[in-house]
């Protein structure tokens, strides 16, 4: 962090606009602004399944990683040109997703958000990293983004489904499953 904020107000952004890592100024609804937005916002939720009682260590220490890879990810999209996260951050998703998938059940129908605090919080968490996806999706049809940023948050929202199943099952609620057949009318 190259400058210290002593003063956290500058009334530089009443115009409608914010300062970019780079120093120049979009607007505070800028696509870029968006993408980063959302991945503070996906950062903001993944603090609140960390907050929870009782979260297993391998769980807590995979989101605080993530939490800290966020705010590269944030920072790369907040400074054009900036890479920060690279394909090596992806593996290790992918590594801990499969490792914490491989002990659980096919699924066999859809999950409800819900399963306990931890698992409704990690739900929240999931559908705010698919928003951040489409938001630097939206972001890429406009500028350039690195595909890594793309790709992080893809495999992230596949981590915290996994996290969520893993959150219900462990606290003892259990995954609520879609009850699809409470539709099916009888034929005749």
């Amino acid at each position: 962090m190259g400058n210290r904020l002593s003063k956290i107000y500058t009334r530089t952004g009443d115009d409608g606009s914010t300062g970019l890592g780079d120093g120049s100024r979009v607007p505070k609804d800028s696509a870029r602004v968006n993408a980063y937005g959302t991945v503070d916002e996906l950062n903001s939720t993944i603090g609140m399944v960390l907050a929870c009682e009782g979260l297993d260590a391998e769980v807590r220490e995979t989101l605080t990683q993530v939490q800290h890879e966020l705010f590269d990810l944030g920072g790369e999209l907040c400074i054009p040109g900036m890479a920060m996260i690279e394909d090596v951050d992806i593996d290790r998703l992918e590594q801990v997703l499969d490792r914490l998938n491989d002990p659980l059940p096919p699924l066999k129908d859809f999950i409800l958000p819900g399963g306990g605090m931890a698992a409704s919080c990690c739900h929240l968490a999931r559908t705010v990293c698919r928003r951040a996806e489409r938001e630097v999706i939206a972001l890429g049809r406009v500028e350039t983004v690195r595909p890594q940023a793309q790709r992080y948050l893809n495999r992230l929202s596949d981590l915290l489904f996994v996290l969520c199943r893993v959150l219900a099952r462990g606290s003892g609620h259990g995954e609520v499953l879609w009850q699809h057949e409470r539709r099916r009318k009888p034929v005749g």
